[in-house]
């Protein structure tokens, strides 16, 4: 896949969809093939600079404790002291209004163990427990501004129970060279990453909020 092939589908997508009153993401839909999902080393679970701005920024939560409370503030769209755990692990509903609002939390490693036993319930099951993976455990003494910047153009690329995985690459107003920046970034990860490269990708789909999906290239490959 190229980007020639994206622009293709992008002007496919363009000339079909029917004009709406507000501005549409662009989703990108990559379905797999030939992955035994129930073998851990077969599971997809990546996480992926995009090269470009997307429509939607990834919004961050910050479990911290004193050390990092004023930079979390300025840098973070959501902060949770370590004092204020108390309020959440006695209303389990507040855990899934933070778990809805965003995509990624980063906690200051020393409080790791509390947030585990807070969150955890709640996060764990919707992936989104704060990975060291992503660079979200965090030491007391860090530098915030740069994780968030970095958090805020990155996806999570994650097939665990099911051969497909979608995610927002941009919108109607974005440009057809960035959006296909940012797939190619994406597909480029998966073919480094799965045990038969691109050959365990079925198909690759981009697709309007409302309309109907166009395939990249070719509809599947051999």
């Amino acid at each position: 896949m190229n980007k020639d092939d994206v622009k293709k589908a992008l002007a496919v997508l363009k000339a079909n969809a029917k004009k709406r009153k507000f501005s549409q993401k662009i989703d990108l839909i990559v379905n797999f093939k030939e992955l035994d999902l129930k073998k851990p080393e077969q599971q997809v679970d990546l996480f992926v600079q995009l090269p470009k701005p997307r429509a939607k920024k990834s919004k961050i939560c910050a479990f911290v404790g004193p050390e990092l409370a004023e930079q979390a503030k300025n840098a973070m769209d959501t902060v949770v002291l370590h004092d204020q755990f108390i309020q959440y692990a006695q209303n389990p509903k507040l855990i899934k209004k933070l778990a809805s609002a965003h995509d990624f939390f980063v906690a200051q490693a020393n409080i790791m163990p509390d947030v585990a036993k807070t969150f955890g319930r709640i996060l764990g099951p919707r992936n989104k427990m704060p990975n060291p993976k992503a660079g979200c455990v965090v030491p007391p003494n860090a530098n915030l501004a740069p994780v968030a910047d970095k958090l805020r153009s990155t996806v999570r690329v994650l097939a665990r129970t099911q051969l497909s995985f979608k995610t927002i690459v941009g919108d109607e107003q974005t440009s057809e060279d960035d959006i296909a920046d940012n797939i190619l970034a994406i597909y480029s990860a998966l073919a480094h990453h799965l045990p038969l490269e691109d050959n365990n990708i079925k198909t690759v789909l981009l697709k309007y909020t409302m309309s109907a999906p166009v395939a990249i290239g070719k509809e599947e490959k051999p």
